[in-house]
């Protein structure tokens, strides 16, 4: 676990002392070194968890989330490189920084093994991502977007400290192989349900649940690109991976909380697919995007049986690819044309033929097309929300049709019809753009052909 953690830190220096040529250089090289080095964490064993230590220790729920956070950090240095072009270097130095600093905490949430130690790391991700946002975002609404964020995340995680006292005042331990083994301690009592609701919420903000969302589109419309996709791709998953966790502990008490959240979930997924048709702005639209999907994986952590679980983390994986790429493809359409909206950037596609190419594929993984791991993920859970409650495939099936009826639409408006008039000259696409699609495509398809990776079933 360290000798990820430690070449990750070391990345600080990196940034800060390299010579202004080999920058961007430098960080993004050495980030993709260690991104290839924790490809290991993904070798099947025998044991429930690998890399034991006191305080880390990996297995089939972190490992795939934990490669996909290392895999993302290179990711997120190249595609930040046009739009710090003209920044002074101090600044470009402090923005890697910033970017780098999330990492250790983000590897932290997800392979710790202690529940103080993952409180701490969750929270710490936050201070990090408010810096990229008030600081780096594109509009004077990044300010009311920050305090958006850093409000809802705390007022839903003090609750969650409070009870994770409670609990180690009642069991002696936080340990988390350890309180699997322990008696369930949450009873059916007031205090039990309200310790359940108040460790569930903190997750139900983070992932979020229809009707604590409002923070995400505001967050994601006002992040620059790197934000975005820090946000999209690792910190809403540290919310559905909370829930996994946390569901384990509680015992007899989900059959009480399973009903408000299942149903806000699917509900949500449907009703955010039905706002993105009507969505003019373009990083908006992927955003809702992501509360419908993560709706899914709530859903399924709720239910809490194998297949769903398996359902969650194929989903997770792939969304985190998916959307991280969208994110990416509205950023270079907004880095040309400088708008987000939709009717003022349509029709690119005779312009940049190629990024026109990369938007097809990703527009399908994210409808979830056949031979994709999204489809995958979305075929599982819905078979354990039908096994669950046959009434819950109506709901599914609306959303499912809502969700490719939306991504054809994002896909027509931003490549078909007219050119606007005020379009006259447009950048070709460069290099590190495609080769920054090429990276998010390549995983999404090689993983299906070995999806039991990150399937989180044991092997």
């Amino acid at each position: 676990m360290l000798k990820i953690i430690l070449p990750t830190i070391m990345l600080l220096p990196t940034a800060l002392l390299s010579p202004p040529k080999f920058l961007w250089t430098n960080t993004t090289l050495y980030s993709l070194l260690i991104a290839t080095l924790s490809l290991q964490w993904l070798i099947p064993t025998y044991y429930p968890r690998k890399f034991l230590s006191t305080w880390a220790g990996i297995d089939q729920i972190s490992s795939p989330l934990l490669v996909l956070s290392c895999w993302l950090l290179p990711l997120m240095i190249m595609a930040s490189q046009n739009h710090l072009q003209r920044e002074p270097l101090s600044r470009k130095r402090t923005f890697i920084s910033t970017l780098i600093m999330v990492q250790p905490f983000i590897l932290l949430a997800f392979s710790t093994t202690e529940l103080a130690l993952f409180y701490i790391a969750f929270e710490a991700t936050l201070i990090p991502t408010l810096i990229l946002i008030t600081r780096w975002g594109n509009q004077p609404e990044r300010l009311s977007a920050g305090t958006y964020l850093l409000f809802y995340t705390l007022a839903s995680s003090l609750p969650l400290l409070i009870t994770i006292m409670h609990l180690y005042v009642k069991i002696g331990t936080l340990h988390l192989p350890t309180l699997e083994l322990t008696h369930p301690t949450l009873s059916t009592s007031w205090t039990g349900i309200l310790s359940g609701l108040a460790l569930l919420m903190a997750f139900m903000v983070k992932a979020p649940l229809y009707g604590l969302h409002l923070w995400l589109p505001k967050a994601h419309v006002e992040a620059p690109i790197a934000g975005s996709m820090l946000l999209a791709a690792l910190l809403l998953k540290l919310g559905g991976y909370g829930i996994m966790r946390v569901t384990l502990l509680m015992g007899p008490l989900s059959n009480f909380l399973h009903y408000p959240f299942l149903t806000l979930a699917l509900w949500g997924a449907l009703m955010t697919s039905s706002i993105c048709l009507r969505q003019t702005d373009l990083k908006s639209l992927i955003a809702y995007s992501s509360v419908s999907h993560m709706g899914l994986v709530i859903a399924a952590g709720m239910i809490q049986t194998h297949w769903s679980f398996s359902g969650a983390m194929i989903l997770m994986i792939s969304h985190g690819l998916t959307s991280s790429m969208l994110f990416c493809l509205a950023n270079t359409n907004y880095e040309r044309t400088h708008s987000r909206i939709l009717l003022l950037t349509r029709g690119l596609q005779p312009l940049l033929p190629l990024m026109a190419t990369w938007w097809m594929l990703a527009n399908l993984t994210n409808m979830a097309l056949p031979p994709t791991t999204n489809l995958m993920a979305e075929l599982t859970i819905m078979v354990t929300l039908f096994n669950w409650s046959a009434l819950t495939i109506i709901l599914t099936g609306i959303a499912t049709l809502l969700t490719a009826s939306y991504t054809l639409f994002m896909l027509l408006i931003t490549q078909r019809g007219p050119i606007p008039s005020h379009i006259t000259s447009i950048q070709n696409s460069t290099t590190r753009e495609h080769l920054l699609m090429t990276l998010h495509i390549i995983p999404m398809a090689l993983l299906i052909l070995k999806p039991e990776l990150i399937s989180g079933a044991p092997l």
